[in-house]
């Protein structure tokens, strides 16, 4: 997998969390994976097309997902954060998305991201391929975010 590929994503991650959250978040080691499953409750799926494909899945558990959506809304009732989680936790995933893509842009890569899409992983089976993955934990004072990238060139047609 091409750093080209992957450091969008991160890159990005790192710059909403830092603008939005005004969190800063450290990069722990690359783990190598059969599949972008995420590792926790819920989850952010990016679908990925073009002339590459695959899945970016960011994944946090309950707890860091509460103290981002407590982070966005202060004075959020207990009983709320249950009902408003999935439209935060989206939008920060559209942020990412936008970020990564503006990247993408301004390097001529043919990549074309799908919208995110939370996926509470205690209640669905997430939608996940079975591709080669690169995963990294970030860690914040908010709590951990793991981010799988799993990122395959398109194969061409012959006489192409």
């Amino acid at each position: 997998m091409k750093a080209e590929l992957i450091n969008p994503f991160l890159d990005a991650t790192i710059a909403v969390f830092r603008m939005m959250l005004k969190t800063e978040l450290v990069r722990g080691r690359t783990l190598l994976r059969t599949s972008p499953m995420p590792a926790h409750d819920i989850a952010i799926f990016i679908d990925l097309m073009g002339q590459y494909h695959g899945q970016v899945v960011y994944s946090m558990n309950s707890e860091t997902v509460h103290r981002i959506v407590e982070r966005l809304i202060p004075g959020i009732p207990a009983g709320d954060v249950e009902e408003e989680y999935r439209d935060v936790i989206g939008e920060i995933g559209n942020m990412i998305t936008g970020n990564a893509l503006q990247a993408f842009v301004q390097s001529n890569a043919e990549m074309n991201l799908d919208v995110p899409i939370v996926v509470d992983v205690r209640k669905q089976r997430p939608p996940v391929m079975n591709v080669s993955t690169l995963g990294w934990n970030l860690y914040s004072c908010l709590g951990l975010v793991e981010v799988n990238v799993a990122v395959t060139e398109k194969k061409k047609a012959r006489g192409s």
